[in-house]
């Protein structure tokens, strides 16, 4: 009797530290495979691939069910996943010109811009006072963080603007189009990256990365096949899958509040190991300005907990963000009506 109580306890409490593991050292392990590999096409081209495998192989296997892959679906997704891929492609060049903090800065803008596309586009009602308060209180931290951030450079911000705008037009565009597709999350998985990996080629030869990887292959100097950057680049595609898995499944297994409350913890989590693994970190300046986004963001959380709709709306951006800084699709899109790979 005291056993079977038991179990359900410690096989949560696994999923929710598997969990808080993978979100919070993600961000920084593709930091780290960028500064390894420096091809961010072929490394999120790689990681879409490993994700898409994951799941249909899972799939065969019996641990997992996701939506059968067919073509009228996915010229129905087409779109959907083409905003998906530019918003993990600006993703992948910020990190690879900006360090983390940046990129959680930036991140963290993001209830803000989707709380005015939603009432500029969507017609929802204008935030509460309190929730205006923790927007301005996140906008606040940005902007000191951006004033304080002694690395700054045109390129690192340009992307993390192309980000913010794309993140924020994919969480919008996403919840007034795709779940009409009534997808589950892991046919969503499974389709955002398969998509993804289609889109990656083009984009391979738009920016010219092919001519540097096949530069780099045919170079002895090249870092393509150094040990250095073959770990990095699994460690990251393994973590990518990992999260997909530890994510729903947490969802599943505890509350969205509770699930929210660890979201939040996690990106303090990042901050700390960011902080004490490396240099590539921001100023003290900086870290305090980062902490009050992410205080800021916690506010946010808890002025939505009145209002149901408000609280799922709520619930949506703060897992759309945790799932666009991990590169790979999670998301329990049955149960919330949300997203990501």
């Amino acid at each position: 009797m005291s056993s079977s109580t038991k179990q359900p306890h410690y096989a949560t409490s696994g999923l929710v530290i598997g969990y808080a593991l993978c979100s919070s050292l993600l961000a920084i392990i593709n930091k780290y495979a960028i500064t390894q590999f420096n091809y961010p096409g072929l490394l999120t081209g790689l990681q879409y691939l490993t994700s898409s495998l994951g799941v249909y192989l899972l799939g065969k296997l019996g641990f997992l069910h996701h939506d059968p892959f067919t073509f009228p679906i996915a010229k129905k997704f087409f779109p959907a996943a083409l905003v998906f891929f530019l918003a993990i492609f600006t993703n992948t060049n910020l990190l690879r010109h900006a360090n983390v903090d940046t990129f959680i800065v930036f991140r963290s803008l993001t209830p803000l811009l989707v709380a005015l596309a939603d009432t500029a586009f969507r017609g929802q009602n204008l935030p509460s006072n309190l929730t205006f308060f923790s927007l301005v209180v996140i906008l606040a931290g940005a902007v000191g963080y951006v004033a304080t951030d002694s690395g700054f450079t045109l390129t690192a911000y340009s992307w993390a603007f192309a980000y913010l705008v794309t993140i924020t037009t994919e969480m919008v565009y996403i919840k007034h189009m795709v779940m009409s597709l009534g997808l589950n999350t892991w046919g969503f998985v499974l389709y955002n990256n398969v998509l993804s990996l289609m889109i990656a080629p083009f984009f391979w030869f738009l920016t010219g990365e092919n001519f540097e990887v096949s530069n780099a292959i045919n170079s002895s100097t090249g870092s393509l096949f150094e040990l250095n950057a073959v770990l990095a680049v699994a460690l990251s595609c393994v973590f990518g899958l990992l999260i997909s898995f530890f994510g729903f499944a947490a969802r599943k297994a505890v509350s969205a509040t509770a699930f929210t409350v660890t979201g939040v913890v996690n990106k303090f989590l990042t901050v700390a190991i960011n902080v004490t693994i490396w240099d590539k970190h921001a100023s003290p300046a900086g870290l305090i300005c980062l902490l009050f986004t992410i205080i800021g963001g916690v506010l946010y959380q808890q002025s939505v907990t009145g209002s149901g709709s408000q609280q799922r709306e709520a619930v949506v951006v703060s897992k759309q963000a945790d799932i666009e800084s991990d590169f790979v699709g999670d998301g329990d899109l049955e149960d919330e009506s949300e997203v990501k790979v």
